[in-house]
């Protein structure tokens, strides 16, 4: 009988039998796992009846990446919720481009078209990128971006010239937009490959350091999946989504 101290190695052990192809393994992960995971997906869907079909899928692209020989080997739970949230964005974005109405209003020029479920997952995803930004950037950029304070404003609070702040506030929304297009990499497993995970935001801005690109360029020629992870979060800095709200949120502070 499983008991709460050895549920982790109890994962790791199905996991590789996943990977060995005992799909009945990956049965009790689902069973032990679905509950959670179903919960965690209310959080991320505008449709409650869509929850199902999102754990679903979550499920399936799981499965199909462990029994390809990827995936996790311990952290299934994080793995699944990180795997679900790419998913739902997809999804989302799917349903933008080929949602049928007849009722054009939201798509007349001037009037651009926000898909709601979209917007609420990148509010998710600024929000966690917002909060791994060090104190004084996170300021900066509240102070810049929402409240609307000039560098000139700002500068004698924090004893900067307006133009040392003017390029901290540069930095700060660079940090901010790599940390933001992180959001959407699901969680590798393999040390190289989550090493390269963790920094493809700053491959995607250029910010890498010369000895981290090197090996960047190094990692992606022979990774295959790093380069599809890649990818798809060049697609989303595409969109060109400002991860901060322009300054008519100003005095919002909730």
């Amino acid at each position: 009988m499983t008991t709460p101290d050895n549920v982790a190695d109890s994962d790791t052990d199905l996991l590789s039998a996943v990977r060995a192809g005992d799909t009945a393994a990956f049965g009790t992960l689902y069973e032990r796992h679905r509950a959670a995971v179903r919960q965690f997906a209310f959080g991320l869907v505008r449709d409650p009846a869509d929850v199902d079909d999102l754990v679903a899928e979550t499920f399936a692209k799981v499965f199909a990446t462990l029994r390809a020989g990827r995936g996790p080997l311990v952290a299934f739970r994080a793995y699944l919720n990180t795997t679900m949230r790419h998913v739902c964005y997809h999804r989302a974005k799917q349903d933008r481009r080929l949602e049928f109405t007849d009722d054009l209003t939201p798509y007349d020029e001037g009037e651009p078209y926000t898909d709601p479920a979209l917007d609420r997952l990148e509010r998710k995803y600024a929000a966690a990128a917002f909060r791994q930004l060090p104190p004084r950037w996170r300021d900066v950029l509240w102070q810049t971006e929402v409240e609307g304070t000039t560098p000139a404003e700002l500068a004698p609070l924090m004893g900067l010239t307006p133009n040392a702040v003017a390029v901290l506030a540069h930095r700060a929304r660079e940090g901010l937009r790599s940390l933001y297009l992180q959001q959407h990499v699901t969680v590798a497993d393999h040390p190289e490959c989550r090493w390269a995970g963790e920094r493809l935001g700053g491959q995607v801005r250029g910010r890498l350091a010369a000895r981290d690109a090197h090996r960047m360029r190094a990692h992606l020629s022979w990774c295959g999946d790093c380069r599809v992870r890649l990818a798809e979060i060049r697609e989303v800095d595409g969109f060109r989504h400002t991860p901060l709200r322009p300054r008519h949120h100003a005095g919002s502070h909730g």
